[in-house]
């Protein structure tokens, strides 16, 4: 059986067809989202936080990354599976380049995600020249989280809004496949969502992305602390992991999640 694949996501969005996205970092998890029917999988560098008790995502490794991208490959048979590339993983586009192959020969993975504006438009056409799918990733940064004093939404003025668009714009010329909007409000997310032909996925970014994805722990409700105001405890509604999860799919192709409490 073939894994989800570009051409499909490409035509979910076209189809207006919601994309359902969860983080996984282990093959009984994998498995589990699969027969809930989630689309796609991320192994975020979120493990750092979620699986090793980091206080970020930062001390997380490429290596980090390809163990639990495995164990993820191995568990499932359908999603597509995106692979995190960790904090200075690419930091020149020799880097980038080296390391980005390593995600998908050796972990599995079907395209890789960074973080980062129109900056990384060189690094992006490096790697889709070499026949790498990327991801990029906008808004609220966690690898730059100290650089912006903390984990803030972004995008709130008119200035950072149109910057917002020009590096979403910037990074799918220079062949970005899918783009993560994290923290951004709900209104820019649908100009961005619209402005673009690729997969827009959101979190924190209102309901009109054409995908959400969330950290698997914050949507079963097992962070730690205080949880983002965008996540969601579905295991509350539903009182067992497997339908929490079914929840979750059907909330998001529905466009039931995220509510209004969700956004910003």
């Amino acid at each position: 059986m073939s894994r989800v694949n570009l051409t499909r996501l490409r035509q979910m969005k076209a189809e207006k067809n919601k994309i359902a996205m969860l983080t996984a970092y282990d093959a009984s998890f994998s498995h589990v989202l699969e027969q809930a029917g989630v689309d796609v999988i991320l192994v975020g560098d979120s493990l750092g936080m979620v699986i090793q008790g980091q206080e970020s995502t930062l001390p997380v490794t490429v290596d980090d990354i390809i163990y639990h991208c495995r164990n993820v490959v191995r568990g499932s048979h359908k999603v597509f599976v995106i692979a995190d590339m960790p904090f200075m993983s690419y930091a020149n586009e020799g880097q980038a380049i080296v390391n980005a192959a390593r995600l998908l020969a050796e972990g599995g993975a079907q395209m890789v995600k960074l973080e980062g504006g129109a900056v990384m438009a060189s690094t992006i056409e490096q790697l889709t020249a070499r026949g790498i799918p990327v991801c990029a990733h906008l808004g609220l940064l966690p690898q730059s989280v100290h650089r912006v004093g903390g984990y803030r939404v972004q995008g709130r003025d008119a200035e950072t809004a149109e910057e917002l668009i020009r590096d979403a714009t910037a990074l799918q010329d220079a062949g970005a496949d899918m783009v993560v909007l994290e923290c951004v409000p709900a209104e820019l997310a649908t100009t961005i969502t619209n402005t673009l032909s690729i997969p827009v996925i959101g979190i924190g970014a209102g309901s009109d992305c054409d995908g959400q994805v969330l950290v698997l722990y914050d949507m079963l409700g097992l962070t730690p602390g205080k949880r983002p105001r965008f996540s969601y405890n579905f295991l509350v509604d539903t009182g067992g992991i497997e339908s929490a999860i079914t929840k979750y799919v059907d909330d998001v192709k529905s466009g039931v999640f995220p509510s209004l409490d969700q956004q910003y």
